[in-house]
């Protein structure tokens, strides 16, 4: 709601759990619901295989399409809320955790999102979670509503949302969490406005770059399915080989599932394959139990090598495609509802602050300052109305700022490029070096409206 800026059919929203569906929201010329089981069977939809969830899962799914911009560019899959305590996981009739894994594994981006006031991670959110195994580098997290609370409850907050996710999520890396209130209503902690727009804008960004970077992570896909299938096959063919031709049959079998963590052992000696590429082994046993291993096929050769003959020679050949298509097309951005309100104008993010302050004021923002840095300029010895390097230095150090930073101040101060600093560059040298203490970013090149009045160019007029 907050990121398409309107109403999308189907929509309930409010602080008890109310999404009891999973709502795929897609563009459409016209608005309008198109339900489950209509869905599935639609060719142009890439939901086909969602069929095997049944019909208690079908009556829960449902596609909500409208006319957005933002749409365009992105789809996006509405999960219904997560429940707690043993009744409701029972009651959904579906296998919940299993349609989550099927959509994490097609999706660009998971967000999960937490509230800042009531932060338990119920049995069935961590069960969730779990389905995410494997594709931990497309989640991402939101703390929102954390204008509910203020700066030292949010610090509190932040702590125990890390370390509950610690407990659920197996990557030695830490997840990146967006704190913000993403609704467009006013705040009721204002303490954190700054925070919250910072966070919001790298949300953003990381939103506006999926579609650029869907194609390789199809390929990245497809790199993981072809490395799973040949090993499947190994498996599989690994078994058939082990299968006793006559009698006995049943009793090997469940000799076979049982070492199964053996086999996968030998197999990664004998194939040089990463243990990372087989699949779980008590998922495969499980798998096992209902198969019958003498209608397994043996292996073939030459399909092994037509797979690794693509994974080391036609999979890079793709990439450069890519690579040349990306960069004859315009960057695709996602545009529209949230996303064309933090762009352009007064209230884009950064506007009027740190080096951009100023930016449409006739006077030079270094002027309210100057008199201050002057009484400093004078103290500094000046030669014919400058100072030198090294009596700069001797200022500039005391701001506490590395050497490496300072350099930067430097040359942007040094309009001229002469080597000293007249009294106008040494107030530019101060200004900039307040912007840095302020927390904010240097500019690459001094923007036109810090250049000191006197080393502005005059416009030339027309003869």
């Amino acid at each position: 709601r907050y990121l398409l800026e309107q109403d999308f059919p189907g929509m309930r929203i409010g602080p008890e759990p109310t999404t009891d569906s999973f709502i795929a929201v897609m563009y459409g010329e016209t608005e309008g619901n198109v339900p489950g089981n209509a869905l599935v069977v639609d060719p142009k939809k890439p939901f086909r295989k969602l069929g095997r969830f049944g019909n208690a899962f079908l009556n829960r799914f449902m596609c909500s399409q409208l006319p957005n911009e933002v749409l365009k560019s992105i789809s996006i899959i509405d999960s219904p809320g997560i429940l707690s305590g043993e009744k409701q996981r029972i009651s959904r009739g579906y296998d919940f955790c299993q349609v989550l894994q099927w959509f994490a594994e097609r999706v660009d981006r998971i967000i999960l999102l937490f509230d800042a006031h009531k932060l338990d991670i119920s049995d069935e959110f961590s069960e969730a979670i779990k389905s995410f195994r494997g594709q931990d580098d497309k989640i991402r997290v939101v703390l929102n509503k954390a204008d509910q609370v203020d700066t030292q409850q949010l610090m509190r907050v932040y702590g125990a949302l890390m370390w509950s996710l610690g407990k659920v999520i197996d990557t030695p890396e830490v997840l990146r969490v967006y704190i913000g209130s993403f609704w467009a209503h006013p705040l009721r902690n204002t303490d954190n406005r700054r925070l919250f727009e910072a966070e919001a804008q790298d949300l953003f960004k990381d939103i506006q770059s999926l579609p650029q970077k869907a194609a390789v992570r199809k390929l990245n896909d497809l790199i993981k399915r072809a490395r799973l299938a040949k090993v499947h096959a190994y498996i599989i063919s690994y078994l058939k080989k082990e299968m006793p031709s006559v009698f006995g049959k049943e009793n090997k079998k469940k000799e076979l599932i049982s070492k199964l963590p053996e086999i996968y052992i030998q197999l990664q000696r004998e194939h040089h394959i990463s243990a990372g590429d087989f699949p779980e082994v008590k998922k495969m046993q499980e798998q096992l139990e209902n198969c019958d291993f003498t209608k397994f096929h043996s292996l073939k050769p030459k399909l092994i090598e037509a797979v690794d003959n693509m994974l080391a020679n036609k999979i890079a050949s793709l990439m450069n495609l890519i690579r040349q298509e990306e960069s004859n097309m315009p960057t695709e951005m996602v545009h529209g509802g949230a996303f064309d309100g933090t762009m352009a104008g007064p209230f884009g993010h950064g506007y009027g602050e740190g080096a951009k302050e100023g930016a449409d004021e006739e006077e030079w923002v270094v002027a309210k300052d100057k008199p201050a840095y002057d009484e400093i300029f004078y103290t500094l010895s000046p030669i014919n109305g400058k100072i030198s390097g090294i009596s700069a230095k001797k200022e500039m150090v005391t701001s506490k700022l590395p050497n490496s930073v300072l350099g930067k101040i430097w040359k942007l101060a040094d309009c001229d490029g002469d080597g000293m600093l007249d009294d106008e560059e040494f107030a530019l040298a101060k200004h900039l070096i307040k912007i840095k203490l302020d927390g904010y970013e240097l500019p690459g090149t001094l923007p036109s409206h810090l250049v000191p009045p006197s080393h502005r160019k005059p416009f030339q007029t027309a003869e």
